[in-house]
C-alpha cells in the first residue's frame, strides 16, 4: 500500500456550499472582481461544466486535491491519501475541522453523498462526471475515521488528478438547488495586457499557459486531402502571429497539441511543416490543386476552396482566426469567417459542421493529457481524424502505470498528429491576472482553476 501525506493546512471554514453565498465585508475592503461569465450563473456544477469551472475560480467550491503551478497533485480538503499496488483501491482522509459556508460540517458521508449526486444527475448535463470518476466506482465513507474509500473497476494512473477537475469540487447535495450568488471583483484575462504593465497602478501577474489554442481540421470534407492541411500550416506564421502587437504576450507558438512548457518532449519533436509559403505554393501546385480561372482561389474537384471557419470572441480566438485567413488567402485558399457565440461554435464542432474550427482548450485538466488527448482517438474524436496507430497508442496510454512509459507514449501520439498534419497550433495561451495596487498577494495559478482565494488580501 502506498501513502501519500500533505503537507499544507486548510483554515477551518471552507466556501463550498451554494446555499447563501454572499460576500461581506466592511465597504473599504470589499473586492472587485470582474471577468467574462460563460453561463447564466453558476447553475449547479454537477450538471453544468462551465459552472463547475466558475465555482472554483470564484473560491466558492473547493476539490479533495488541487494542482500547484507545476500541476503537480498536492491535497485540498484531504490530508493524505493511500493507493494499493494495483491502482485500483484508494483510501482518502480528510482533514480535521472543515466546514461548509453555512456552519454545517464536512464529514466523508457529505462527499459520498456528492459523488452519489454527480453519478445519478451529470448525465442530464454538459459536466460528464464520469470522465473523472467513473460511475462503476463504489464509494464508501467512515465518519469515525473521517476517510472516503474508492474501489474502482480498473486501474487508474491519475484518479487524484482527477479529482482536482472543478467537476469535483464539493457541495452540499442537500442544498445544491438552493443558492444566492453575487461574487465580483478584480481583473482576470484581458486582451490590451500591455497598457497595464506600463502602468504603476496595476500588476499583473502571468501564468505559463497549459491551454493550447488550436482549430480543428474537419477530415469529413475538403480538409481529408492532406496535401491541403500540409500546405495551411506552411503557410500561417504563427509565431509571427503570436508576438504581433495584438496577441505579444497572451500567447507562446508552438507546433504541438502539448504546450511546450509541460514535460513531454516537446523539444524532441519534429516538426516538417514550418512557416514556409513558397513551399505551400509548391506542394499546391503539384497536387493540381491551382487556380485555374484567375480569380485568386485555387480549386479542389473543380470547387473553388472556401472553408468555413467557425470562431468566437475568447481568449483572441477571433483575432488569430482573422491573422490565419489573412494567410490563407495569400496561397489562394479562400476562407469563410463564421463569428458566433462559444455556443455555436461548440454545435457546429459536435455536428461536424465547419472545416476548420477554433478553440482554446485545457490540456492537462486532471494534470496529465489523456481526456485532450483523446480528442484524436477515432472512438472520440470531434474532427473524424482516425488513425490506427495512434489509436494503438492511446489504449495503452489508458492501461500504462509507469510513468516513463506514460510518458513515452503521449511523446509518440504527439508526433503522429503533427506528421498528420492533423490540427492547426496557434500557440499556448499564458493566463494573466491583472490587479490593483491597493490589493496584495492575488496570484493568478497554471491550472487555472483558482482565481478567487484566501491568498488574496488587501495592500498594506
Amino acid at each position: 500500500m502506498r501513502k501519500y501525506m500533505g503537507t499544507a493546512a486548510l483554515a477551518v471554514t471552507a466556501a463550498m456550499l451554494f446555499s447563501g453565498v454572499t460576500v461581506q465585508a466592511a465597504k473599504e475592503n470589499v473586492l472587485n472582481f470582474g471577468c467574462a461569465m460563460y453561463t447564466d450563473g453558476m447553475v449547479n456544477s454537477a450538471l453544468d461544466e462551465n459552472s463547475g469551472w466558475n465555482a472554483m475560480r470564484y473560491g466558492i467550491t473547493e476539490a479533495l486535491f488541487k494542482f500547484d503551478d507545476n500541476m503537480e497533485v498536492t491535497p485540498w480538503l484531504a490530508e493524505s491519501y493511500e493507493v494499493n499496488d494495483e491502482h485500483t483501491d484508494w483510501t482518502i482522509k480528510l482533514k480535521d475541522g472543515l466546514k461548509f459556508s453555512d456552519g454545517c460540517e464536512l464529514t466523508p458521508t457529505k462527499v459520498k453523498e456528492y459523488f452519489e449526486y454527480l453519478k445519478k444527475e451529470g448525465p442530464s448535463g454538459s459536466a460528464k462526471p464520469e470522465k473523472y470518476l467513473e460511475f462503476e466506482a463504489v464509494v464508501t465513507a467512515d465518519d469515525t475515521a473521517n476517510t472516503i474509500n474508492i474501489k474502482t473497476s480498473k486501474p487508474y494512473a491519475n484518479l487524484m488528478g482527477q479529482l482536482c477537475h472543478p467537476t469535483m469540487g464539493i457541495t452540499d447535495v442537500e442544498h445544491i438547488e438552493d443558492f444566492d450568488h453575487g461574487i465580483i471583483g478584480t481583473v482576470t484575462n484581458v486582451a490590451d495586457i500591455q497598457n497595464f504593465q506600463d502602468s504603476k497602478d496595476f500588476t499583473v501577474d502571468i501564468a505559463s499557459g497549459v491551454r493550447c489554442g488550436f482549430t480543428w481540421m474537419n477530415f469529413d470534407g475538403i480538409l481529408e486531402n492532406k496535401t491541403l492541411r500540409q500546405a495551411i500550416l506552411m503557410a500561417i506564421d504563427t509565431e509571427g502571429i503570436c508576438n504581433s502587437k495584438t496577441i505579444g504576450g497572451l500567447y507562446t507558438p508552438g507546433f504541438s497539441v502539448l504546450p511546450s512548457a509541460l514535460s513531454y518532449g516537446y523539444e524532441n519533436l519534429k516538426n516538417p511543416y514550418e512557416y514556409d509559403p513558397d513551399k505551400a505554393n509548391q506542394l499546391l501546385d503539384e497536387e493540381g490543386i491551382v487556380d485555374t480561372d484567375g480569380d485568386g482561389i485555387r480549386e479542389l474537384d473543380g470547387e473553388n476552396i472556401q472553408l468555413r471557419y467557425i470562431s468566437y470572441e475568447n481568449r483572441l480566438l477571433n483575432d488569430l482566426a482573422d491573422a490565419n485567413t489573412q494567410y490563407l488567402a495569400e496561397i489562394g485558399i479562400g476562407v469563410v469567417p463564421e463569428y458566433g457565440s462559444s455556443d455555436d461554435q461548440w454545435s457546429k464542432l459536435a455536428a461536424l459542421d465547419y472545416d476548420l474550427n477554433n478553440n482554446n482548450w485545457m490540456t492537462v485538466g486532471t494534470g496529465d493529457p489523456l481526456a485532450f488527448l483523446a480528442n484524436w482517438a477515432t472512438e472520440s474524436t470531434y474532427c473524424a481524424y482516425s488513425n490506427p496507430e495512434y489509436d494503438k497508442l492511446f489504449e495503452q496510454l489508458k492501461g500504462e502505470m509507469d510513468p516513463a512509459k506514460r510518458e513515452q507514449l503521449i511523446f509518440d501520439m504527439q508526433q503522429i498528429l503533427i506528421d498528420d498534419a492533423a490540427v492547426l497550433v496557434e500557440g499556448y495561451y499564458n493566463s494573466s491576472m491583472i490587479y490593483s495596487k491597493e490589493v496584495a498577494s492575488a496570484k493568478i495559478h497554471t491550472a487555472d482553476y483558482y482565481w478567487l482565494s484566501t491568498e488574496i488580501v488587501p495592500a498594506k
